[in-house]
């Protein structure tokens, strides 16, 4: 979006075109702004308000029917917090005792959101002019509890906050297609941020995979999944940090949320053979090194070849873990792999990989799954027990 398609976007007729318009399909798309251009539309108004349709069906499944009164632009939506998350995240704020917070790195304002949501006054500040436009249009409801500014982080006088959410930009400027960029270029820098943790109380939102060497020893690092995704590394310092608590894995799936916490990585589990079920922990728990802690819970033993996958022989099951129960161990070969999804008359096959170096879309793509729709469901593990390369047919259990 430039600054064209937002002025247009921001008036009373614009905001009444994109509230009519309902689009889920490349179609929808097509005759929405061949109706509108022949209603004599604008080609910038046009291009906004079709846009803008597009991107808030997408958003549904970040913001729910928020979204349907919102404004986004492409790489905004991509990197915004989902509200369920930001609710979250806003919890541990007024848990803290905090009533004003500002929010450096806002986005299109996803955790604004969750924080005035909740009552909090809320600064929020972006260093790009159109993003910042399209935060204070989502957080126009809330009246004077929330200020949204065109700033740089590093520039914004926090007198008078007494926390910050910070989300430094981790990605290229831009509005559609944008390209990671390295930690030590991130705006702004993680030094002046991990200084910022070291005077008030922070939330620094990372990628999850941020490499744990440059974490900061004071810190809280809470990493979370939701729905099997890994989305980030939060870290938090100051009264938003609990305490003794410096690794914690946080699941959500659907309206359900567990968290594993602890004061340092944990001890992985004993290896031990492959038994009558696999479990395949969490994303979050795997990246906060907590696995040891899971596989003691449910009385499981890490699998040999140092994959995180554990195993048991019983079928206890735990929300920082999907449970299989094994059918077999195949070699990693495509011939012996057909034979026994021929012979289960399998149709539909989750394929996984953990220890080998093999791209699962183009392995599947090797396989001749005759069993239809209306044959049997099973996953694959491509994998290794030891020095074995192996595939391991199982039945999922447990989400």
């Amino acid at each position: 979006m430039d600054s064209a398609e937002l002025a247009a976007l921001l008036t009373p007729e614009g905001l009444r075109l994109v509230d009519a318009l309902s689009i889920t399909s490349t179609a929808d798309a097509a005759t929405a702004v061949s109706r509108l251009r022949a209603a004599g539309h604008s080609p910038d108004l046009v291009s906004a308000v079709v846009g803008q349709a597009r991107l808030r069906e997408r958003a549904q499944a970040k913001f729910g029917p928020f979204a349907e009164r919102m404004l986004f632009t492409r790489a905004g939506l991509e990197q915004a917090t989902r509200l369920a998350v930001a609710a979250r995240h806003a919890g541990r704020f007024r848990d803290a005792g905090i009533g004003r917070v500002a929010d450096l790195g806002c986005g299109i304002g996803g955790d604004a959101l969750g924080f005035a949501g909740i009552g909090l006054d809320v600064l929020a500040v972006d260093a790009d002019e159109i993003t910042a436009a399209i935060a204070a249009y989502n957080l126009a409801p809330f009246g004077d509890s929330t200020t949204v500014r065109h700033a740089r982080a590093e520039e914004v006088d926090l007198d008078g906050v007494d926390a910050v959410w910070l989300d430094p930009a981790r990605r290229t400027a831009g509005h559609s297609e944008t390209r990671r960029l390295a930690a030590s270029d991130y705006t702004p820098s993680l030094a002046w941020a991990f200084a910022l943790a070291e005077r008030m109380p922070v939330g620094i939102k990372l990628g999850p995979g941020f490499d744990r060497s440059d974490i900061p020893e004071d810190v809280e690092a809470q990493w979370i999944s939701v729905d099997g995704s890994t989305i980030e590394l939060v870290l938090w310092s100051g009264s938003l940090a609990r305490s003794g608590v410096r690794r914690a894995a946080l699941v959500i799936r659907g309206d359900a949320a567990a968290e594993l916490t602890a004061d340092a990585d944990t001890v992985d589990a004993d290896v031990r053979e492959l038994g009558e079920f696999l479990h395949e922990p969490e994303g979050a728990v795997i990246r906060a090194r907590l696995i040891g802690e899971v596989a003691r819970s449910i009385g499981a033993g890490m699998l040999p070849g140092g994959t995180a996958y554990m195993t048991s022989d019983s079928g206890a099951t735990t929300p920082f873990a999907t449970t299989f129960r094994v059918r077999e161990v195949l070699p990693l070969k495509v011939r012996d792999i057909d034979a026994a999804l021929r012979r289960d008359g399998i149709g539909t096959l989750e394929i996984k990989k953990r220890g080998v170096d093999i791209d699962p879309a183009q392995f599947r793509r090797k396989l001749a799954l005759r069993g239809g729709r209306d044959g049997s469901a099973a996953t694959l593990f491509l994998t290794r027990l030891g020095d074995r390369r192996v595939a391991v047919l199982a039945d999922r259990l447990s989400a």
